[in-house]
């Protein structure tokens, strides 16, 4: 209980908040690489899944390429880039790094969200005359918005925990005092560090969780509704 005790006591201690590698700094660093690669990955991977499950093709492609970028070690990919790219081009390569690392949820999110309606909803809409515009603005994606703020949260999450190896290459973020302690053997500081990130972690996991549930159609519950069928729900529950 002691590492605990001094681990807050590092956490609140004046310093802590002064010079360039003050907490807040750090924690704004973080958060900037954090939603700066989320975005990225979103653009890339939401328009490629959405694709994949309204016309039902490339699903298996999808799935394979997930699969191989899931397969990559961050922090070799992270050093990799970094020795390729320069010292001068460190963002870049970091950014590149959780942009790949969040593709994967992004993709399956946008992808199994429309897959998971039922067949017969997308055929009554199109026995209205609605044009496959009309059938993806206004059915597919609002049924599956839920599932695809599930994906959302699982890259966020994926990438928050990632950017902590960042450090290890000087980009800063919540991983310094870890990264900075350890050959130290400042274990107040690297607990403390921890601490941060997997605070940072719930919170984030928390405000997404309840977009999540505001996502869902009113009178559409995710467990029971035309978009809940048992993949739904896996993929639903992948976040947590």
């Amino acid at each position: 209980m002691n590492l605990f005790a001094d681990a807050f006591a590092w956490l609140f201690s004046p310093e802590r908040f002064e010079g360039s590698y003050a907490l807040q700094t750090l924690l704004a660093q973080h958060l900037f690489y954090t939603v700066v690669s989320v975005a990225v990955a979103a653009a890339i991977a939401f328009p490629v899944g959405w694709l994949i499950g309204h016309t039902g093709k490339g699903r298996e492609i999808a799935v394979a390429v997930s699969g191989a970028a899931r397969a990559v070690p961050s922090f070799g990919l992270l050093v990799l880039l970094v020795l390729v790219l320069g010292v001068v081009q460190t963002p870049l390569a970091a950014v590149i790094t959780f942009v790949l690392l969040a593709i994967p949820s992004l993709l399956a999110g946008a992808y199994t969200g429309l897959e998971a309606i039922d067949r017969r909803v997308i055929d009554a809409a199109r026995a209205m005359g609605m044009t496959e515009w009309q059938i993806f603005t206004r059915v597919e994606l609002p049924l599956g918005m839920p599932l695809l703020v599930g994906g959302l949260r699982s890259a966020v999450l994926q990438v928050i925990a990632t950017v902590t190896i960042g450090a290890y290459v000087n980009l800063g973020g919540l991983g310094w005092p870890i990264i900075q302690g350890i050959p130290l053997r400042r274990f107040d500081q690297v607990l403390g560090g921890a601490i941060l990130v997997a605070a940072l972690a719930l919170i984030v996991d928390l405000l997404l969780a309840l977009a999540q549930r505001a996502a869902v159609p009113a009178g559409l519950g995710v467990q029971h509704g035309t978009a809940g069928g048992p993949r739904a729900r896996r993929v639903a529950s992948a976040p947590a």
